[in-house]
């Protein structure tokens, strides 16, 4: 069974690891965004109230995005394990994540973080070339990453697992596969 989280300051490849090492794995790929996408596009309750903390250019609260996070994990499919992208960003979504998974009886394997200069991460992302990033805006959501998901780095310091994520896309997944198979 496989059941990691993947952290990483924005820019890092989270996403992009998160498909890949999916695939590698054979274990779903649950993304707060796509959780977010999926219940907007299919305008449920939780949907309808994260689609208006959007627009109003908030951040989505804890307890929607933990609701939605709790219910991904008890669909099907999830029982063999997953790779959670985006989940948790800070101790109280890690408490949460910790208590669903006691309640089943499990718990994580592993906690991947990504390290990436964040020098590397402004020029990646100002090359994306989107209107929002700024490098004052990108240097903003570092810092907000360094004080709200970094302590989660000593929360899960019995299960971290640190991975350069410099290099190809290719590259960057066989360090991650090579550090989770140290591990076991």
């Amino acid at each position: 069974m496989t059941r990691l989280v993947l952290v990483g300051p924005p820019g890092a490849g989270k996403g992009t690891q998160a498909a890949a090492l999916s695939e590698k794995l054979g274990v779903p790929h649950i993304s707060t965004g796509d959780l977010f996408r999926a219940h907007i596009a299919n305008e449920t309750e939780l949907g309808k109230q994260v689609k208006h903390f959007l627009a109003d250019g908030k951040l989505v609260p804890d307890e929607i995005t933990n609701q939605m996070v709790v219910e991904r994990l008890e669909e099907p499919g999830t029982a063999s394990g997953f790779l959670l992208d985006g989940f948790p960003r800070n101790i109280g979504q890690a408490d949460v994540l910790a208590k669903e998974l006691a309640d089943s009886d499990q718990k994580l394997d592993a906690v991947v973080q990504l390290v990436v200069d964040e020098d590397v991460v402004v020029t990646r992302l100002l090359s994306r070339g989107r209107a929002d990033d700024t490098e004052d805006v990108i240097r903003h959501r570092q810092h907000v990453y360094r004080s709200e998901t970094a302590p989660l780095l000593d929360y899960y310091r019995d299960v971290l697992v640190a991975v350069d994520g410099v290099g190809d896309v290719d590259e960057v997944t066989e360090r991650v596969l090579g550090a989770l198979r140290d591990r076991t």
